[in-house]
């Protein structure tokens, strides 16, 4: 469909779009480029708009290096939404972020101006428990799409939990990500209602380095040791390996992932207090560099049989690095995780946290016994509390001319 089909002299509008559906991806594809640059990981000449692929095997925001800001939006769908209802709300979700990933506005965009900087926009698209008994799928879904296990470190908040639908909204530029934030919402809106939005930041590459760890508000390097998304992307990516290690899964996910997305109070104005020696034990690697306490470098190895002079252990049994280590090399997940800071309730100085996004193959056997781990003794839970908590199937990436979740919709 051309771009005169969509939004040409017959002015077809979105209201009969919302209402029949007649939503195909297409346009001129601008930005190669940029697109070219950002898979060799360099910065594309100045003037030229920087873009991620949108089509693909895989949806883009999962693999694709972190972007300094980021949104988390979850939908409930409104009552009376089917499989059918669902498949117009992505051909026209489809539609928008192919455009607006390539700096062109949506096909109904009320400030259009806004759409041309895409600043290595991503959006990716998650599906939640409650769709699947929606669509009359429940024999499709994943035996991980559930909430997880009640663990006693958290304090659960409504406001901050669940959802039927996700859409992970991530740039460079703060602007990029409200104006695909609101789109989004708005073309959505006959479809779903808002159930929680989350705002996330952390450093730029051109601050920090491409391929740096970020730090979270704790003063913490954040991301060390994480997987390697191409050498070790059958941890996170569902296929036949993945299958093989953690056992059968729906044939639609192919190509896809689960998503755990927990936002984790910090509690600033307590972690304060302690001297740096205390917040180094508590983490088991130095504060400057995220260096192993039996290290120098960040990457370097804990050896967590070293004793002191006293014959203690250098890294503490409480110590988070050793809680979050497995001897099962399959007990890993891809960690894409974002800072926020908001305003503090009367009386404290700060409300801030991290909202920790993960990827795995499977939450059961990945992401669970790790949890389970730090949740029975992790001496960082004296200064964090889990308030929200959410799981979502990652459907695949889409080809042109197909919409998100096609292979699980069609």
């Amino acid at each position: 469909m051309s771009e005169a089909d969509l939004g040409g002299g017959e002015g077809l509008s979105r209201r009969n779009l919302l209402r029949t559906g007649a939503v195909a991806a297409g346009g001129i594809a601008i930005g190669v480029g940029a697109r070219e640059a950002v898979a060799a990981g360099t910065t594309p000449d100045a003037g030229v708009p920087a873009t991620v692929p949108f089509h693909g095997r895989h949806q883009a925001g999962v693999a694709t290096p972190p972007q300094a800001y980021a949104v988390f939006v979850a939908y409930d769908l409104r009552a009376g939404v089917d499989r059918e209802a669902l498949i117009r709300l992505m051909r026209i979700w489809t539609d928008d972020i192919a455009r607006l990933v390539d700096g062109r506005p949506g096909l109904a965009d009320t400030e259009p101006e806004l759409a041309q900087m895409p600043a290595r926009l991503t959006v990716t698209l998650g599906l939640g428990p409650g769709v699947f008994d929606a669509t009359g799928m429940a024999h499709q879904k994943p035996t991980w799409l559930k909430p997880l296990p009640s663990f006693g470190i958290d304090r659960l908040e409504k406001a901050w939990s669940g959802g039927d639908l996700l859409l992970q909204i991530c740039a460079d530029e703060e602007m990029t990500v409200s104006h695909a934030l609101r789109l989004l919402t708005k073309d959505a809106r006959t479809f779903v209602t808002v159930r929680w939005v989350q705002r996330g930041f952390r450093h730029s590459a051109a601050a920090a380095g491409t391929g740096a760890s970020m730090r979270n508000l704790m003063g913490q390097v954040d991301g060390t040791r994480n997987l390697d998304t191409a050498a070790e992307s059958s941890l996170f990516w569902i296929g036949d390996r993945s299958r093989e290690w953690f056992g059968a899964q729906p044939d639609w996910i192919t190509g896809g992932t689960s998503q755990v997305v927990r936002r984790i109070a910090m509690h600033l104005d307590t972690w304060d207090e302690l001297d740096r020696t205390g917040r180094e034990q508590a983490i088991g690697r130095r504060l400057h560099n995220g260096a192993p306490l039996t290290g120098s470098h960040e990457n370097d190895e804990p050896d967590l049989e070293a004793l002191n002079d006293l014959g203690l252990e250098v890294i503490e049994p409480f110590a988070h690095i050793r809680r979050a280590r497995s001897d099962d090399p399959r007990q890993r997940f891809l960690r894409r995780p974002y800072n926020y800071d908001e305003p503090p309730p009367a009386g404290q100085l700060s409300s801030s946290g991290l909202i920790f996004a993960t990827y795995q193959a499977d939450i059961d056997h990945q992401y669970v016994p790790i949890q389970r781990r730090l949740d029975e003794l992790d001496l960082l839970n004296t200064w964090t509390t889990p308030i929200g908590s959410a799981v979502f199937a990652i459907p695949p990436g889409c080809r042109k001319g197909e919409y998100l979740a096609q292979s699980l919709l069609a």
